[in-house]
Order: structure tokens, then C-alpha cells, then sequence
């Protein structure tokens, strides 16, 4: 049997840089400077924005651990990159060289305390103190290294197209929202009531910017899939949804006028999530702006050429994962 140890004994505990959302740059993954913003949530690896790097602000270092002190107490997720972090975060940084299945493993031993802690005893005394094992049984580490091979070998990183075409070369114009799409509301659905559905294969989408903006699994659905959403509460961030879902409050539809496949949608993704500087708290994406909105798309004899769309979006990495009749 291993032998216990404290957690001090084998990470060099820190307290976060300690920053307030609030206060910084909210953007999308896909810009150059994003960087995560891990909170006390319990959800999405504890990621609960992307912002803006900034200049004078040095992140926390990439792999390490998060613990939340307080909130969701002794949430504890394995950070591949550098992130920021908010209140009553504390970063776990190993005393030896560790993989990354040894990180994760031992974010489960610590996660597994939280029994011991609720929203009124939390844990920031008492985290360097708490007791796990001193080392991980070798038989574990090569069953979950196995297994993350298999996951890893799935998983094609090649394109579909090895020649990228160019954005630069491509005449673009100026296209109205509704031209393209019909702008509708979804059904709200209340979280409640999916739970009594029970989990199941349908997306419940929520209007946060994260993990495709949904939030859990259910078996019940409201709308039909092939669709984007866009959250009309906060920044505006679009989603694509193959399947079909439900919604919470907030979730607009856009409903394409013409045949849309995954590699459209994406396009179209990235490029009306450009437009998220012109909404915030207090000017949400509502129908009404989002049927006066413009985007720019590449043309072709006056029209959207999306045969263009789909070739460039092929000939991205991880494209060949891609594969919009898997789900129909």
C-alpha cells in the first residue's frame, strides 16, 4: 500500500494571480493573445472564459495544477498551458519531473477530498496539509496511458486538402445576416426539467463561450440540429449544433437559407464570432441587431462561395476529424 504524504510534500503550493474577470478582456479562443481564465467552477476543467493576454500580467505556469480554495472547494483540474486565475485559486506545481498522467491522476486524489469542505468551510489553510499518496501504482499509469494512446491514435490531425487556399487573394463583400439565415429564438428549457429526461446524447446549450456553449447531455431535445446558435445575454458567441438540442434562456437560432455542412458551419462560426466586439453586457446580441448585422464573406458572381468556405476549412489541420455524416 502507498504511503501517504501531504500535498506540500510533492507540489510547491502557490496562490494564484489572483485577477477578476471583470476587469479584463473577454475574447475568443482563436485569437493570437487568448488565454484561459480558470475560476472556482467545478465545470469545463475550471476554464470559465478565454481573455486577453496582458503585457504587464505573468500567468500561471503550464503544467500545473488548479485547486479552488473556495466556490466549487478542492475542484482541482490538470492545466496543460499558462492560464490566469480568479479568487481562491491555488496553483500545485510538482517538486519532481511528472507526466501528464501522473498530473491528472494525482488531480483525482486531490479532488476526492471534497467531502471534507463545503461553500462555508473552505480550503485554503488547510490544502497544503492534506494527505495523498507519495506515489501512483505503475500498473495504474500504464492502463491510463494506454488508454490515452488509443483516444490519441483516433484522434487525424492531418487536412483533407494538403494546399491551403488564400483568404488574401479572395474578393470578399458584405452580406446582411438574414440574406443567409432566418434569425429565431429557441425554447427555454429549464435545467430541471432536462434533469428529470435523464442524461442522454442531446446538447443542452447554454450561453456560455466555452466547450461549444454546451453544458451537459440530456435525453430530450427541443430543436432541430444543423444549425448555429448565438448567445444573446453576454458577448455574442456563435456555436455550430449538428444535433439536435435543447436550450437555455438567451440561445438564439441562425437557420440556413442554403445546404450547410460542418465545414460551412465553421466557417461561418469563425467569422461571426469576429463581430463579438460589437455586443457586450449592455448591447446583446439580440434578434433585432442580429438581423441588421453584416458580415464580410468571400464571393463569387455576387454570391457566398462556399464552395470556397468548405475547401479552406479542409485544409486546416485536424480537418480530416471532421465528418458532418457521422451524426446524421
Amino acid at each position: 500500500m502507498s504511503k501517504y504524504v501531504k500535498i506540500s510534500d510533492i507540489f510547491n503550493v502557490k496562490y494564484g494571480v489572483n485577477l477578476e474577470l471583470v476587469h479584463l478582456q473577454e475574447c475568443n479562443t482563436t485569437k493570437h493573445n487568448a488565454i484561459p481564465f480558470v475560476s472556482r467552477t467545478e465545470k469545463n476543467n475550471g476554464v470559465s472564459a478565454f481573455v486577453e493576454k496582458e503585457i504587464d500580467i505573468e500567468p500561471n505556469p503550464a503544467h500545473t495544477l488548479s485547486v479552488a480554495g473556495g466556490g466549487s472547494v478542492l475542484s482541482t483540474f490538470y492545466q496543460p498551458i499558462p492560464y490566469y486565475s480568479g479568487r481562491d485559486i491555488y496553483i500545485l506545481i510538482p517538486k519532481k519531473e511528472m507526466t501528464t498522467i501522473e498530473m491528472l491522476i494525482y488531480a483525482k486524489y486531490i479532488s476526492a477530498n471534497k467531502f471534507r469542505y463545503s461553500y462555508g468551510r473552505q480550503a485554503n489553510k488547510t490544502l497544503k496539509d492534506l494527505r495523498i499518496p507519495a506515489n501512483i501504482p505503475q500498473k495504474l499509469i500504464n492502463q491510463l496511458d494506454k488508454y490515452y494512446n488509443n483516444i490519441n491514435s483516433k484522434i487525424d490531425d492531418r487536412p483533407v486538402f494538403d494546399k491551403k487556399p488564400s483568404l488574401n487573394d479572395k474578393k470578399w463583400k458584405k452580406f446582411k445576416l438574414t440574406e443567409l439565415f432566418e434569425v429565431k429564438g429557441s425554447k427555454t428549457t429549464p435545467l430541471l426539467e432536462l434533469q428529470e429526461y435523464g442524461k442522454g446524447r442531446y446538447p443542452y446549450v447554454t450561453t456560455q463561450a466555452t466547450n461549444n456553449g454546451v453544458e451537459g447531455f440530456y435525453d430530450y431535445y427541443t430543436e432541430n440540429g444543423n444549425v448555429l446558435t448565438v448567445d444573446s445575454a453576454v458577448i455574442g458567441y456563435c456555436s455550430y449544433q449538428k444535433l439536435p438540442f435543447s436550450a437555455s434562456d438567451h440561445v438564439e437560432k441562425l437557420i440556413p437559407k442554403f445546404e450547410m455542412n460542418d465545414y460551412i458551419a465553421l466557417f461561418f462560426t469563425t467569422i461571426l464570432n469576429l463581430e463579438q466586439y460589437r455586443f457586450n453586457y449592455g448591447r446583446k446580441a439580440s434578434q433585432t441587431r442580429l438581423k441588421e448585422l453584416e458580415i464580410k464573406l468571400p464571393e463569387k458572381n455576387g454570391k457566398p462561395d462556399f464552395e470556397f468556405m468548405q475547401k479552406y476549412i479542409k485544409s486546416l489541420p485536424y480537418s480530416s476529424s471532421i465528418n458532418y455524416k457521422k451524426y446524421a
